[in-house]
Protein backbone atom coordinates (compact mmCIF):
# COMPACT_ATOMS: atom_id res chain seq x y z
CA UNK A 1 0.00 0.00 0.00
CA UNK A 2 1.30 3.48 -1.00
CA UNK A 3 1.89 5.43 1.94
CA UNK A 4 1.31 8.64 0.98
CA UNK A 5 -2.47 10.58 1.83
CA UNK A 6 -3.07 9.62 -1.71
CA UNK A 7 -2.29 6.53 -1.76
CA UNK A 8 -4.22 5.40 1.48
CA UNK A 9 -7.38 7.22 0.06
CA UNK A 10 -7.24 5.82 -3.23
CA UNK A 11 -7.05 2.27 -1.84
CA UNK A 12 -10.23 3.39 0.47
CA UNK A 13 -11.84 4.81 -2.34
CA UNK A 14 -10.96 1.41 -4.40
CA UNK A 15 -12.48 -0.63 -1.19
CA UNK A 16 -15.03 1.25 -1.21
CA UNK A 17 -16.03 0.83 -4.74
CA UNK A 18 -15.91 -3.52 -4.39
CA UNK A 19 -12.37 -4.01 -4.93
CA UNK A 20 -10.99 -7.00 -2.90
CA UNK A 21 -7.76 -6.23 -2.92
CA UNK A 22 -8.05 -2.65 -1.95
CA UNK A 23 -9.75 -4.23 1.00
CA UNK A 24 -6.98 -7.04 2.04
CA UNK A 25 -4.53 -3.75 1.89
CA UNK A 26 -6.59 -2.31 4.48
CA UNK A 27 -7.10 -5.37 6.53
CA UNK A 28 -2.97 -6.28 6.53
CA UNK A 29 -2.54 -2.50 7.24
CA UNK A 30 -4.31 -2.46 10.31
CA UNK A 31 -4.97 -6.26 11.44
CA UNK A 32 -2.17 -6.17 14.16
CA UNK A 33 -3.44 -3.16 15.54
CA UNK A 34 -6.74 -4.15 15.63
CA UNK A 35 -5.54 -7.99 17.03
CA UNK A 36 -3.98 -6.30 19.43
CA UNK A 37 -5.96 -4.14 21.17
CA UNK A 38 -8.21 -7.19 21.29
CA UNK A 39 -6.20 -9.65 22.71
CA UNK A 40 -4.85 -6.85 25.59
CA UNK A 41 -8.21 -6.16 26.20
CA UNK A 42 -9.73 -9.84 26.62
CA UNK A 43 -6.57 -12.00 27.17
CA UNK A 44 -7.38 -14.71 24.92
CA UNK A 45 -5.85 -14.47 21.48
CA UNK A 46 -8.73 -16.95 19.96
CA UNK A 47 -11.38 -14.92 21.11
CA UNK A 48 -9.53 -11.66 19.83
CA UNK A 49 -9.11 -13.28 16.35
CA UNK A 50 -12.93 -13.79 16.29
CA UNK A 51 -13.86 -9.98 17.30
CA UNK A 52 -11.23 -8.66 14.61
CA UNK A 53 -12.69 -10.36 12.02
CA UNK A 54 -16.22 -9.39 13.60
CA UNK A 55 -14.62 -5.33 13.31
CA UNK A 56 -13.50 -6.32 9.37
CA UNK A 57 -16.74 -7.22 8.43
CA UNK A 58 -18.55 -4.31 10.04
CA UNK A 59 -16.01 -1.92 8.43
CA UNK A 60 -16.96 -3.92 4.81
CA UNK A 61 -20.47 -3.54 5.13
CA UNK A 62 -19.54 0.88 6.12
CA UNK A 63 -16.66 1.30 3.92
CA UNK A 64 -18.75 3.84 2.14
CA UNK A 65 -19.09 5.66 5.71
CA UNK A 66 -15.21 6.04 6.04
CA UNK A 67 -13.90 9.77 4.57
CA UNK A 68 -10.29 9.34 5.44
CA UNK A 69 -7.43 6.98 6.81
CA UNK A 70 -7.28 9.15 9.73
CA UNK A 71 -11.30 8.82 9.97
CA UNK A 72 -10.42 4.90 9.67
CA UNK A 73 -8.36 4.49 12.71
CA UNK A 74 -10.14 6.37 14.26
CA UNK A 75 -13.18 4.04 13.26
CA UNK A 76 -11.59 0.86 13.68
CA UNK A 77 -10.33 1.53 17.42
CA UNK A 78 -14.09 2.55 18.35
CA UNK A 79 -15.52 -0.53 16.65
CA UNK A 80 -12.77 -2.84 18.52
CA UNK A 81 -13.64 -1.24 22.02
CA UNK A 82 -17.44 -1.44 21.51
CA UNK A 83 -17.06 -4.97 19.72
CA UNK A 84 -15.09 -5.56 23.15
CA UNK A 85 -17.20 -4.56 25.80
CA UNK A 86 -20.00 -6.76 23.59
CA UNK A 87 -17.79 -9.30 23.72
CA UNK A 88 -17.02 -9.13 27.84
CA UNK A 89 -20.94 -8.96 28.35
CA UNK A 90 -21.81 -12.04 26.78
CA UNK A 91 -19.17 -13.83 28.55
CA UNK A 92 -18.87 -12.71 31.95
CA UNK A 93 -16.64 -15.21 32.82
CA UNK A 94 -12.94 -15.10 33.31
CA UNK A 95 -10.58 -16.67 30.35
CA UNK A 96 -8.21 -19.39 31.76
CA UNK A 97 -5.72 -17.90 28.69
CA UNK A 98 -2.84 -16.06 31.13
CA UNK A 99 -2.20 -12.90 29.71
CA UNK A 100 1.99 -14.01 29.62
CA UNK A 101 0.42 -15.99 26.55
CA UNK A 102 -0.20 -12.98 24.52
CA UNK A 103 2.19 -11.81 22.17
CA UNK A 104 3.91 -8.39 21.96
CA UNK A 105 2.64 -5.86 19.88
CA UNK A 106 5.68 -5.89 17.01
CA UNK A 107 7.91 -3.44 17.45
CA UNK A 108 8.97 -3.16 20.92
CA UNK A 109 11.96 -3.44 22.14
CA UNK A 110 11.68 -4.99 26.16
CA UNK A 111 14.27 -4.58 28.73
CA UNK A 112 13.97 -4.58 32.32
CA UNK A 113 12.28 -7.08 34.58
CA UNK A 114 9.86 -8.88 32.77
CA UNK A 115 8.36 -10.33 35.83
CA UNK A 116 7.35 -6.68 37.13
CA UNK A 117 5.79 -6.75 33.46
CA UNK A 118 4.40 -9.93 33.59
CA UNK A 119 2.41 -8.60 36.97
CA UNK A 120 1.84 -5.09 35.14
CA UNK A 121 0.02 -6.75 32.43
CA UNK A 122 -1.77 -9.00 34.75
CA UNK A 123 -3.12 -5.71 37.02
CA UNK A 124 -4.00 -3.89 33.70
CA UNK A 125 -6.49 -7.04 32.99
CA UNK A 126 -8.15 -6.67 36.46
CA UNK A 127 -8.86 -3.64 35.55
CA UNK A 128 -12.95 -2.85 34.95
CA UNK A 129 -13.19 -2.84 31.09
CA UNK A 130 -13.72 0.94 30.58
CA UNK A 131 -10.26 1.97 32.52
CA UNK A 132 -8.66 -1.15 31.30
CA UNK A 133 -8.99 0.05 27.69
CA UNK A 134 -8.35 3.59 28.29
CA UNK A 135 -4.69 2.06 29.91
CA UNK A 136 -4.41 0.29 26.67
CA UNK A 137 -5.06 3.05 24.40
CA UNK A 138 -2.71 5.44 26.09
CA UNK A 139 -0.04 3.56 26.83
CA UNK A 140 -0.16 0.20 24.48
CA UNK A 141 -1.59 2.29 21.35
CA UNK A 142 0.19 6.34 22.55
CA UNK A 143 -3.34 7.76 22.03
CA UNK A 144 -3.58 11.29 23.41
CA UNK A 145 -6.23 12.24 25.63
CA UNK A 146 -8.31 13.60 23.62
CA UNK A 147 -8.18 10.76 20.91
CA UNK A 148 -8.99 8.48 23.75
CA UNK A 149 -12.65 10.63 24.42
CA UNK A 150 -13.47 10.38 21.06
CA UNK A 151 -12.99 6.70 20.65
CA UNK A 152 -14.68 5.79 23.64
CA UNK A 153 -17.50 8.76 23.37
CA UNK A 154 -16.59 10.31 26.52
CA UNK A 155 -15.59 13.66 27.28
CA UNK A 156 -11.60 14.97 28.25
CA UNK A 157 -12.05 14.98 31.55
CA UNK A 158 -13.86 11.71 31.93
CA UNK A 159 -10.39 10.17 30.54
CA UNK A 160 -8.48 12.36 32.56
CA UNK A 161 -10.08 11.06 35.93
CA UNK A 162 -10.49 7.57 34.35
CA UNK A 163 -6.84 7.83 33.96
CA UNK A 164 -5.87 8.94 37.21
CA UNK A 165 -8.25 6.78 39.27
CA UNK A 166 -7.06 3.74 37.24
CA UNK A 167 -3.12 4.68 38.01
CA UNK A 168 -3.64 5.40 41.04
CA UNK A 169 -5.09 1.46 41.45
CA UNK A 170 -2.61 -0.44 39.45
CA UNK A 171 0.43 1.52 41.81
CA UNK A 172 -1.21 0.74 44.86
CA UNK A 173 -1.54 -3.03 43.27
CA UNK A 174 2.18 -3.40 42.20
CA UNK A 175 3.70 -1.92 45.43
CA UNK A 176 1.83 -4.58 47.17
CA UNK A 177 3.02 -7.25 45.00
CA UNK A 178 6.71 -6.31 44.39
CA UNK A 179 7.13 -4.68 47.69
CA UNK A 180 8.77 -1.40 48.31
CA UNK A 181 11.27 -2.32 45.88
CA UNK A 182 13.97 0.29 44.92
CA UNK A 183 15.33 -0.03 41.20
CA UNK A 184 18.45 1.65 40.58
CA UNK A 185 19.54 3.89 37.79
CA UNK A 186 22.56 3.85 35.90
Amino acid sequence: MDGTAEGRQAVLDGAAAGDASAFEAIVREHQSMVFSLACYFLRDAARAEELAQEVFWRLYLNLGAIESHAHLVQWLRKVTWRCAIDETRRNAHQTSVGLEDVPEPAGQDHHGDLLAERRLRALVASLPPRPRMMVILRYQEDLELAEIAEVMDVPVNTVKSTLSRALGILRDKLTRVLGDIKYETA
